[in-house]
């Protein structure tokens, strides 16, 4: 189990592969933004949508709650909408974090899952999910970007290290 500690590491790397995916995506144009690619989500922008829809409804969870869905795609229409919701969702995140002791990873959350089912995992497990989930779609996007023709970054961990001095000490 990782410790709260590893946890915020990883939802501030989170936070910073995000916005180096969304500056990417922020030079494309509207047309390749939702541009049908025949990936797990047809485009740039669902795959985003799905993105943030994941974080969101983990929120949810967080505070007792169990939707039956994602939210509905239309509420990112645009980049500057997914844009705002991916930053918006990090924040909270991040403050949510702060607010955890160590015991509260332990805690049992039970809810539905979207099939209906009732789950049980501890808020850690949720949390290191999520980060862990946000990565695989991020390299999706990263195939579609060159896909499209663009510039994709790299949002590897190990750069994260190195741009904030957690890299090796010889």
């Amino acid at each position: 189990m990782l410790t709260l500690e590893q946890l915020r590491f990883l939802f501030e790397y989170n936070q910073w592969a995000n916005g180096k995916i969304l500056d990417a995506c922020a030079e494309l144009s509207p047309e390749q933004f939702t541009r049908e690619m025949g990936s797990s989500f047809s485009s740039v922008r669902d795959t985003l949508v799905h993105l943030y829809g994941a974080m969101w409804i983990w929120r949810e969870r967080f505070l007792g709650h169990s939707p039956a869905k994602l939210p509905a795609g239309g509420t990112i229409a645009g980049f500057a909408s997914a844009r705002a919701k991916l930053e918006e969702i990090d924040q909270e995140y991040l403050g949510y974090l702060s607010g955890l002791t160590p015991s509260d990873l332990e805690r049992v959350l039970n809810h539905k899952n979207l099939a209906g089912e009732q789950v049980s995992n501890t808020v850690g497990q949720a949390l290191h999910q999520l980060t862990n989930h946000a990565t695989y779609h991020r390299g999706q996007i990263v195939t579609l970007l060159r896909q499209l023709g663009a510039k994709a970054p790299s949002t590897d961990l190990i750069l994260y290290y190195r741009k904030m001095g957690k890299g090796a000490r010889a």
